[in-house]
């Protein structure tokens, strides 16, 4: 049973990763239907929190359903980041992550996000700072390492776990790399297995199958594993991988009801929560693998793509439904 302080998340959870412009409340209320047992927030600025950006301050909007929820952070500003701490808590969120992970030009630039892995001196200082000033625990998640000949990161966890973090996700590549080639989970593997550790061990990057997830659970003995891409426009994901632990069988795809659903629903709730402008814009993304695998979709995704208008984005569905009643999903 993995905990992050005091909160039980479970036997090897799966943990919703936090997606800019993708892990808003809408979809994370998908996810946690579906069984994803912790969700993370979109990453929110510290020097957007203090600034009381509008952006940034939304982001900061949680739900009791959502219950264990993590905000994220990120920054290289000391004072920045023990600000937002206090404005976050505010919020009531379970956990505290801070992203030292993100390889964002614009994020690694300022020297947050991935860039403070050049500076690993930095990188626990901050993490102890902010331990040191809240009672929710403060989690990591990063990546391997800036480059293939700056990993460090068996001796980075153990520095973090020793100032106070309380669980740690990291990414199976460098900020190099980005989001190129294959996540190597051998040093993850490596964190884990080291026996100085006693926090979680949450591996992330290309868990894009029920078998990965299996591969990253039996054979590389982590904790728990974050999911990020695989979700995107398929909250299904996290039950399809659940029932594959349990049954060691593919569980059947969802349907076209409940994909017709679900779009719907996503769609109206992130209008309800951010607007019809931004509520339309930012659901796009999902569309794509919400219907992925229907022959000849192209004209109904564009409309659904191009439309500013809800009520277009709508009839599409409605259109979707019709025409493909009965599809099965392969």
């Amino acid at each position: 049973m993995a905990k992050i302080g005091n909160i039980d998340v479970g036997d090897f959870p799966l943990l919703l990763a936090p997606m800019e412009d993708v892990s808003d409340p809408p979809f994370r209320a998908l996810c946690k239907e579906q069984g994803a047992d912790v969700v993370y927030t979109e990453f929110i600025s510290s020097e957007g929190l203090i600034r009381d950006a509008a952006k940034s301050t939304m982001k900061l909007d949680i739900y009791e359903k959502e219950r264990p929820v993590g905000i994220q952070i990120f920054g290289a500003n000391l004072d920045s980041m023990l600000q937002s701490v206090e404005i976050v808590e505010k919020s009531g969120p379970d956990i505290i992550d801070i992203n030292f992970g993100c390889p964002v030009k614009k994020v690694v630039s300022k020297g947050a996000g991935a860039g403070i892995l050049k500076d690993i001196d930095l990188m626990v200082s901050l993490t102890k700072a902010m331990v040191e000033n809240t009672k929710l625990p403060i989690t990591v998640k990063t990546r391997l390492g800036w480059d293939h000949d700056s990993i460090k990161i068996v001796e980075v966890a153990e520095r973090l776990q020793d100032v106070g973090c309380q669980a740690i996700s990291i990414h199976g590549r460098t900020r190099a790399q980005m989001y190129k080639g294959e996540a190597d989970w051998n040093p993850i593997a490596e964190v884990k297995n080291n026996p100085r550790m006693h926090i979680p061990v949450f591996g992330n990057g290309d868990v894009d199958s029920p078998e990965r997830a299996v591969k990253m659970r039996d054979r590389y003995g982590l904790d728990g594993a974050m999911i990020g891409r695989a979700s995107i426009g398929y909250p299904w994901f996290f039950r399809e991988v659940k029932h594959y632990f349990e049954t060691g069988e593919h569980m059947a795809p969802p349907t076209l009801e409940e994909r017709v659903d679900a779009a719907r629903r996503h769609l109206q709730m992130a209008i309800d929560w951010k607007g019809e402008k931004l509520g339309v814009f930012e659901t796009r993304r999902h569309y794509t693998n919400y219907f992925k695998g229907i022959p000849h979709f192209k004209e109904y995704r564009m409309k659904m793509v191009t439309s500013d208008d809800s009520k277009d984005v709508f009839a599409a569905f409605d259109e979707v439904e019709k025409e493909f009643a009965g599809y099965e999903f392969a």
